[in-house]
């Protein structure tokens, strides 16, 4: 069980709050390339660790993070025009280029002031479909993190962005959360669950909910690594082909501060829960593979739809006014009366309030995942506080996998399944950098 006092430092995400201070030194994703679509296209009003900021793609492409107010008067920039070459603000017509150059003064016809000064830009990448961003301390930024889902070609992965009304660790501590998928998720993990007896799914190579096991008590292994955390949600198996006593394995890594891999048949599942304030969070699910995918399929198996998402503007709309969604005439054939596996985690993070208070908690063994998360979270916190590098700060993790559903004699090591999460170390940065 946490303090107060711990659980106010793991939740609180602002430029003054420890959390937040190590937080911004990593890139994290501030929106979706696709909700940039087009050059001097419309601007889009995003908030990250509880700033809020003006994103936009200039005529030639380059896609701008600009502090949302304009430096002149404080009017929002996202109201303003993208227009050759830059955004110009609508109240005095300022004009700003990616990189915070002022471009244009209308109202203020002196060179000298606008080759003097810079409207606030942050360094920005796109990469994976996203939009990154590291509004960190000037001259503290890591390498650009390397992720697996970078790299093969496009139409092997999908993104989805999901923004909830929720403190980011609900949804994390869920992803870390193994004994809850073959419950919460009975329609993806077990079709047989209404007559009381588990049936594996087969042939579905995108679905994050399969298991191989009906054991909903996994024992766990847990082991640091580099950028956080692995750990092992074991299960009782059929013997192996040798006859030797066999276990069903499932390997999740928890790469800090806030993204997770979860194994799906043949597919891997990226999720980064990025806060853009205290009490709502943007997920960004990846999924990738080596094959073609269907994004249809998996908003279909993640149960988004309208009225409560859409590719837009991403909000999750469910709220109590209609039961966060549920629709409790199909529970006789629906364990949830829910949609699909995002909906489900969404909506029962949503459920605990806006920031839960883990005072109040009653862990079990299952939960050991989650307790190891805070304790790692906490550790990073501490490090930064102290001035060395927070946890994964600088990694290179194109290496780093989970593994689905694998049964291996109860003798093997399971870490041999997974050998680049262990591999996976330090780059040139130094692990005693000063934030």
């Amino acid at each position: 069980m946490l303090t107060a006092e711990e659980n106010e430092i793991l939740t609180r995400v602002g430029p003054q709050t420890p959390m937040g201070r190590m937080m911004r030194r990593f890139w994290l994703p501030i929106c979706t390339s696709a909700q940039l679509p087009e050059a001097d296209g419309d601007p889009l009003r995003m908030s990250l660790l509880g700033e809020p900021f003006v994103v936009f793609r200039d005529t030639d492409g380059q896609v701008g993070v600009l502090e949302e107010l304009c430096m002149h008067r404080g009017v929002s920039l996202a109201l303003g025009r993208v227009e050759q070459g830059g955004i110009r603000c609508l109240y005095h017509g300022w004009k700003f280029g990616a990189d915070g150059t002022i471009l244009d003064t209308p109202n203020h016809c002196n060179a000298r002031f606008r080759e003097r000064m810079k409207a606030p830009a942050f360094l920005v990448r796109e990469a994976g479909g996203l939009v990154w961003a590291y509004i960190g301390p000037k001259g503290r930024q890591p390498e650009f993190p390397h992720y697996a889902f970078m790299d093969g070609p496009s139409e092997h992965g999908a993104v989805i962005r999901l923004n909830t009304p929720v403190n980011y660790l609900q949804l994390f501590e869920g992803g870390v959360d193994s004994s809850h998928v073959g419950i919460l998720h009975s329609n993806q993990a077990n079709p047989a669950w209404m007559n009381d007896e588990f049936t594996a799914r087969e042939d579905e190579d995108f679905n994050p909910g399969a298991l191989a096991s009906g054991d909903n008590a996994p024992t766990l292994d847990i082991e640091d690594t580099a950028f956080g955390f692995h750990y092992v949600a074991k299960r009782q198996g059929p013997p192996a082909a040798d006859g030797r006593p066999a276990t069903s394995i499932r390997v999740t890594p928890a790469i800090l501060p806030v993204t997770r891999i979860i194994p799906a048949p043949a597919f891997q599942f990226f999720v980064f829960e990025v806060p853009q304030s205290d009490t709502v969070t943007s997920t960004y699910i990846i999924a990738h593979g080596p094959k073609p995918i269907d994004r249809a399929e998996i908003i279909r198996i993640m149960g988004l739809k309208e009225p409560f998402w859409n590719d837009e503007d991403c909000d999750f709309r469910a709220d109590w006014a209609n039961r966060l969604g549920q629709d409790r005439s199909r529970m006789k054939d629906n364990w949830t009366g829910f949609d699909g596996i995002e909906q489900e985690d969404a909506v029962l993070a949503m459920s605990m309030g806006p920031i839960l208070d883990r005072t109040r908690e009653h862990m079990v063994a299952a939960d050991r995942a989650v307790i190891h998360l805070r304790a790692r979270l906490l550790e990073s916190v501490r490090r930064h506080e102290e001035g060395e590098a927070p946890i994964a700060h600088g990694l290179d993790l194109a290496d780093v996998r989970s593994l689905p559903d694998t049964v291996i004699a109860q003798d093997d090591r399971w870490q041999d399944l997974v050998p680049g999460n262990l591999r996976t170390g330090r780059t040139a940065m130094t692990d005693k950098a000063r934030p």
